[in-house]
């Protein structure tokens, strides 16, 4: 009996040691055994401000689970986001940074200990390596807290609203006015003892529908926008330094004036109407004309000058505005200085509005190597000294057209991949960065 009872158990035993495993090989629900949770992080301090650290989560296995980091130890409590994130320190010293995960069976952490140093002054700002013209910073409303805030304090004391301060943004519809954004910009400004740059008043790439299609008589449409510049300007009267009261005025080919709405309701002098428009409603505001292709186009630069030269013949403007969307190989360096003569021969101030400098124009590139870093470097070394060659009494400002490289326009606008900015996607500076302050060294 017992014999045949281990001879049974032995065969049964075979039985189901077959039966799993014909299961096992044929069930394709059977899950997987669960990916083990590593918790992880990398830590950047920053090359250009020694108290800035920047995290990024490396964890696996952490899908759909919260998380959180302590710079400090037991310190705040700061959700994880997606990307790197940065912490900026308020004194040097050794600082615990934990990351914890918040798993099904309790919580896992990981924690390193960094040392960070205030040893800020070998790493100037760009604001304080000139005291001869400002240095700007394109921003939209939302993205002045957080690290593009700490960025922008420290960094610029000039500030442009990217879009936000148009015609199609601030006067939406007939009789009324929406200024949420042009206020939130510019109360950030006085706060942080910033200049504010008016960007644009008179554009026809931001003409709001109602204005395309005024049902009023000329006269009409003409005291609107005499109102219109009268209230905005009036608005911001000691807050906002300067303007660019016409933007892109002239057509590409043909360098005639652009038969826009303005042309077309007020005549061929709308834009000295819109410029003394301006100057009765702020006497004090500096007062631009901005345009694009003004340092290779020959033709345009002429026309710009015409115009120019009409408003100065009216004391209508101070400065012109030189848009700089570049790219590594062009234009050259004595085409940008073209620009420059010209505004300071006619003894005006001379803004490069909007720079951003691209390294893949020719779309040959999949990732940013280190050779388009160096040459973006060495070409924002090359405008920047251009521009502070010039008499201090034309400078005015140079203003980067957005911060971070995924933040800017130019990925859209060309449908391919480019870093054209200082500012990496973690915040961190890159070498067109350093090169802006070596154009600056005594």
């Amino acid at each position: 009996m017992k014999y045949l009872l281990n001879l049974g158990g032995i065969c049964v035993l075979l039985v189901i040691s077959f039966t799993i495993f014909a299961c096992s090989k044929d069930d394709d629900s059977t899950p997987e055994p669960p990916t083990p949770i590593i918790v992880s992080f990398d830590v950047i301090i920053s090359q250009q401000n020694s108290l800035r650290v920047t995290v990024n989560n490396t964890s696996t296995g952490v899908n759909g689970l919260n998380s959180y980091w302590q710079f400090t130890e037991n310190g705040p409590v700061v959700s994880d986001q997606a990307g790197p994130e940065m912490h900026l320190y308020d004194a040097a010293g050794e600082y615990l940074i934990t990351l914890t995960v918040e798993a099904p069976d309790g919580d896992i952490q990981a924690s390193e200990i960094v040392t960070v140093t205030d040893d800020n002054e070998m790493h100037p700002a760009l604001k304080d390596a000139t005291d001869k013209f400002s240095v700007g910073m394109a921003v939209q409303s939302n993205r002045m807290d957080g690290q593009h805030g700490d960025i922008l304090v420290r960094e610029f004391n000039n500030l442009t609203a990217e879009y936000e301060m148009k015609m199609n943004i601030m006067y939406p519809s007939e009789g009324n006015y929406d200024f949420t954004a042009a206020d939130a910009i510019v109360d950030y400004g006085v706060t942080n003892d910033m200049d504010i740059h008016g960007h644009t008043l008179i554009w026809h790439n931001a003409i709001p529908d109602w204005v395309d299609n005024f049902s009023g008589t000329d006269q009409e449409f003409e005291d609107m926008i005499e109102d219109y510049i009268t209230t905005v300007m009036t608005r911001y009267a000691g807050e906002v330094r300067s303007w660019d009261v016409v933007n892109e005025a002239i057509e590409d080919g043909s360098n005639q004036l652009r038969n826009s709405v303005f042309r077309q309701r007020m005549g061929d002098d709308y834009i000295s109407k819109c410029y003394q428009f301006a100057r009765n409603a702020d006497p004090d505001a500096l007062l631009f004309y901005n345009d694009y292709n003004l340092t290779f186009d020959v033709g345009k630069q002429a026309a710009m000058f015409d115009i120019v030269d009409d408003l100065a013949s009216q004391n209508l403007i101070d400065g012109v505005g030189a848009q700089m969307h570049i790219d590594i190989f062009f234009p050259s360096s004595a085409q940008i200085q073209s620009v420059v003569d010209g505004t300071v021969s006619r003894g005006l101030k001379m803004h490069f509005a909007e720079l951003d400098v691209r390294v893949n124009p020719n779309n040959d590139i999949t990732s940013f190597t280190e050779a388009r870093a160096i040459a973006q470097q060495n070409k924002v070394r090359e405008v920047v000294e251009i521009y502070d060659a010039m008499p201090d009494v034309n400078k005015f400002a140079i203003t980067i057209w957005g911060m971070r490289d995924t933040e800017t326009w130019l990925i859209d606008f060309w449908g391919q991949p480019d870093w054209p900015l200082l500012y990496d996607v973690a915040f961190q500076p890159k070498r067109a960065h350093t090169g802006f302050l070596e154009a600056l060294e005594d």
